[in-house]
């Protein structure tokens, strides 16, 4: 990747930040040793540990016992459902389990799953901007629900939602309430017994630590059946070897993600709403999804009537410019995004999707860079294939 790319993706993933790496690096060097051990290796890998558990609990304001370490954010999600819904289950609790039509895949795909495995899932459709209120939840509750899960901030628009209000009703009725957090970490608050949350994913490579490394916070005493068993760590919760310089790595970003959090949003909301300015009042037929002001500080999402915004996308990358069309992990495919459908945008808008998301190294010249390079292009699509005006 040359100098000059710029960079607008950071909804996908983030730069390792340098601090951080120098933060790793002992740990898979001098102290490489296993944290279950018992000799001073052991011990100092097991000391490292459990000062990362102290520090990513005093931001999330939970007990360090309450972390669980995962690979990443699709796990952390996939826990927190099977865990949460399997546990009351085998207690009788019940089998309802209620979620959003927009969450990332990670959580759909696993409630469609459980949809088909005995369990009774309610889907709840969102409004235009792809959120939903904490009067449709508590609706949707029945006697019988055991968990519900509701995206903080939504991967591919950018918008946020009610968490905790939501979250209030269902402590008073005493639901385990989960949240996708994932796009939150540096950007939105995560302190858990303000957001009045029960779950809450996490994954590091969002907030410029390393991938493959994520957490799920689980306050103590919720009914849980353990998802990966073998080894016992971790109190019994995911069994396997913790990777502790990864550990040291997420703990080591989400500090400096939370102490820089202030200062990182006063620099990203004017580069955001310069970007919003400059694509909306420059190319015509571009709108706007999500909604316009309670959605992350660097997120901006697009449709472009009547062109496919792949295909924008691949041009944007040729002349040094990265960015996707929605979540990355189902950009290429040819089908719309379901965030989107459920949305209700309008059916000649969904194939031209469009994410420009900050970070905190982009500057304002890259954001004019984009909206001149865009609207060159845009217009070179639309000569090809005219859009129908209505």
């Amino acid at each position: 990747m040359s100098e000059r790319f710029i960079y607008l993706d950071h909804s996908a993933t983030t730069p390792t930040d340098p601090r951080v790496v120098e933060a790793m690096l002992p740990y898979w060097t001098t102290h490489f040793g296993n944290a279950s051990s018992l000799h001073a290796a052991g011990k100092a890998a097991k000391d490292a540990l459990n000062q990362a558990r102290e520090t990513i609990a005093a931001i999330l304001n939970c007990s360090p016992a309450e972390l669980i370490f995962t690979s990443g954010g699709t796990e952390s999600d996939n826990l927190a459902l099977r865990g949460i819904a399997e546990g009351m289950r085998i207690r009788g609790r019940g089998r309802h389990i209620i979620t959003t039509a927009v969450e990332h895949h990670a959580v759909l795909d696993v409630a469609k799953e459980m949809a088909d495995n005995g369990f009774d899932v309610t889907f709840l459709p969102v409004d235009r901007y792809g959120r939903v209120t904490a009067e449709q939840v508590v609706k949707a509750l029945r006697d019988d629900t055991v968990l519900v899960s509701i995206i903080y901030a939504n991967n591919e628009v950018g918008s946020i939602n009610p968490i905790a209000e939501i979250g209030a009703e269902l402590k008073q009725r005493r639901i385990p309430f989960h949240t996708d957090a994932v796009q939150c970490g540096g950007l939105l608050p995560l302190d858990v017994k303000q957001l009045n949350v029960d779950l809450m994913s996490l994954s590091a490579h969002k907030f410029y630590g390393p991938k493959g490394i994520g957490l799920l916070y689980m306050r103590r005493a919720i009914p849980f059946k353990s998802q990966m068993v073998g080894g016992g760590q971790q109190n019994h919760r995911r069994g396997g070897t913790e990777p502790v310089a990864m550990i040291i790595g997420l703990a080591a970003a989400l500090r400096l993600a939370d102490e820089e959090r202030a200062a990182n949003t006063k620099h990203l909301m004017p580069l955001r709403d310069k970007l919003l300015h400059g694509i909306l009042h420059t190319i015509p037929e571009a709108e706007l999804t999500g909604h316009p002001t309670e959605r992350l500080p660097g997120h901006t999402s697009f449709t472009m009537k009547g062109l496919n915004g792949d295909s924008i996308l691949l041009d944007l990358n040729e002349v040094g410019i990265g960015a996707s069309g929605g979540s990355a992990c189902t950009t290429g495919q040819q089908e719309p995004s379901h965030v989107l459908v459920g949305m209700g945008i309008d059916p000649d808008r969904l194939m031209g999707q469009m994410r420009f998301v900050l970070g905190k190294h982009n500057t304002p010249e890259e954001v004019d860079q984009l909206v001149y390079h865009l609207k060159a292009i845009v217009e070179r699509h639309r000569a090809k294939v005219p859009v129908l005006h209505n």
